[in-house]
């Protein structure tokens, strides 16, 4: 190691070339910043590598690469945390502990049921867009608190009043705790997951989403085709009549 570090002390045109070149890596990671890194232990790999790079262009004294190196290496922790900002998030939520209310989770009634179920249908027929989110234990106040408060008991004819497409809140989210309609216009953080095919609207990013963070079931319907899906647990399922998602609705609610 020493007799490397003695060849480029020693020998300027060696020195130029490598200094070029570490300089050159500096620009490519850049690039490839730019072109959006998502996983944490990628950019681990890239501070590692620059951490490095940094040591070695300070310890044979390159004239370019030991300025650029510790100058962009200092940042680097601030552009990790702007690139992982939703993962961040979406970690803290998850991490986030189950309120009292917990013990105390409200069910609906069968006509509730009925009643959510034919809206979600009539709305797919007419391909109006919907987001309907069922609070199980995970208290969804977080949300619900940034929306506009309802607390009003749930009717088809309310549902499909609060996604019309004129309404004001037709692009956000309701929730929806026991046989109440909590708010509108509720608005999640969507998910990362690049399993979804790229076609899939914000409308269905946030509805795994808000799923991946929290127990609650989501009902999407799309804008563009009128189909139904559930999301839960960061999975979502294509629901194509109202018996099943009645049935998907029990079974999630523990009947």
């Amino acid at each position: 190691m020493e007799n490397v570090i003695e060849f480029f002390q020693e020998n300027i045109i060696a020195k130029i070339c490598l200094d070029a070149y570490l300089t050159l890596i500096v620009v490519a990671l850049l690039v490839f910043l730019a072109i959006k890194v998502k996983k944490i232990f990628i950019l681990s790999i890239i501070g590692i590598i620059l951490g490095i790079l940094s040591w070695f262009a300070t310890l044979v004294q390159l004239e370019v690469a030991k300025y650029i190196y510790p100058a962009f290496f200092g940042s680097y922790i601030l552009i990790c945390v702007i690139i992982t900002a939703p993962e961040i998030r979406k970690l803290m939520d998850s991490n986030r502990k189950i309120d009292q209310r917990a013990d105390m989770f409200v069910s609906s009634t069968e006509s509730t049921r009925e009643a959510i179920a034919d809206a979600v249908f009539h709305m797919s027929s007419t391909k109006v867009g919907a987001l309907i989110t069922i609070e199980q234990h995970n208290s969804l106040d977080q949300y619900a608190e940034r929306a506009i408060q309802l607390n009003s008991d749930i009717s088809k004819e309310l549902l499909e009043q609060i996604f019309i497409k004129d309404s004001p809140l037709h692009d956000g989210g309701v929730i929806i705790r026991g046989n109440k309609i909590v708010c509108a216009g509720a608005y999640y953080v969507l998910t990362q997951d690049d399993r979804l095919d790229k076609t899939v609207g914000s409308r269905h990013r946030a509805g795994v989403g808000i799923s991946e963070i929290t127990d609650s079931l989501t009902i999407i319907v799309s804008e563009e085709t009128g189909a139904v899906h559930v999301a839960t647990a960061g999975c979502m399922v294509a629901i194509d009549n109202k018996g099943a998602l009645l049935e998907y609705i029990n079974l999630f609610l523990g009947r």
